[in-house]
């Protein structure tokens, strides 16, 4: 861990600092084309295949999920400018993409590759590939969330000199709180202890009429509801940062600590009513 967060590089020429942190850079808008490049296709497959899954088109999970993971590898690359420049550079950061980049790739291609064969990619043990799989892919999820965590904390504890004290703290603990959450939430989600197996607590085990865009259930619990308000806070603070940098530079810090405090309030309070069994509207 020391060396994690110790590893300023040496180099003393700024094209070298600007050469590795390019590296990084790179490397995450890759993760980012990968995941369009699946989506355009599993756009195209959801209006001519009618398949489906819990009553509703194979297609829709792996297009959520390519969604999902494209707007957090880009929360990463924008949020990068707020780490100091030379740790920014050095292998702590870019590690920390790699996994990012490696395991959101690996998860959407199993995902993409279930949905082309008319398959459940989650909670689905009915073979053993498909077993370790699953198993595999939770590993990876965790893996993914956490490397979100490290860059929250070196925003933290190296700022640039540059970074707002808004963007700053709403970057740096949305992606902390963030992380933490959605490893909660992920867990109680895939652990199968609340409602047995599935998103469902109570209600019509269907993903047919859920709340539109979302497909939250309309008729019991479902735990991809604080599982979602837990994930978005990554983004959710540093929008709050960035606007009280704009308009009330003064209460930065007061005003990322009751967006953070209404942030897990929002993630608790639906956790609770879905574990009660009750729908989110």
């Amino acid at each position: 861990m020391t060396m994690l967060f110790n590893d300023s590089i040496s180099f003393s020429s700024s094209p070298d600092v600007q050469t590795l942190e390019d590296r990084t850079r790179r490397l995450l808008i890759v993760g980012i084309g990968l995941q369009v490049a699946l989506a355009l296709p599993s756009l195209i497959a959801l209006f001519i295949d009618e398949r489906v899954l819990n009553d509703i088109s194979v297609w829709v999970k792996p297009l959520k999920f390519q969604a999902s993971l494209t707007l957090m590898l880009i929360t990463l690359l924008l949020l990068l400018p707020l780490i100091e420049q030379r740790t920014r550079a050095g292998r702590g950061v870019w590690l920390a993409s790699l996994t990012a980049v490696i395991t959101a790739s690996g998860e959407i291609l199993y995902i993409t590759l279930q949905a082309a064969r008319g398959r459940a990619s989650h909670f689905n043990d009915s073979t053993p590939f498909e077993a370790m799989a699953y198993s595999v892919m939770g590993a990876g999820a965790a893996l993914l969330v956490l490397s979100s965590l490290v860059i929250g904390v070196y925003i933290l504890l190296r700022p640039s000199p540059a970074a707002t004290a808004g963007l700053r703290l709403g970057g740096g603990w949305g992606l902390v709180l963030g992380s933490a959450a959605t490893l909660f939430t992920a867990f109680a989600l895939g652990s199968g202890e609340i409602g047995g197996p599935g998103h469902w607590v109570g209600g019509v085990r269907t993903d047919l009429g859920g709340l539109p865009l979302f497909g939250w259930s309309r008729s019991g619990g479902d735990l991809r509801v604080p599982h979602f308000f837990a994930t978005h806070i990554m983004q959710a603070l540093p929008l709050l940062g960035l606007g009280l940098d704009r308009f009330a530079p003064g209460l930065a810090r007061p005003g990322i600590l009751v967006g953070a405090l209404v942030s897990i309030g929002v993630v608790v309070a639906t956790f609770v009513q879905a574990v009660q069994g009750q729908p989110f509207l």
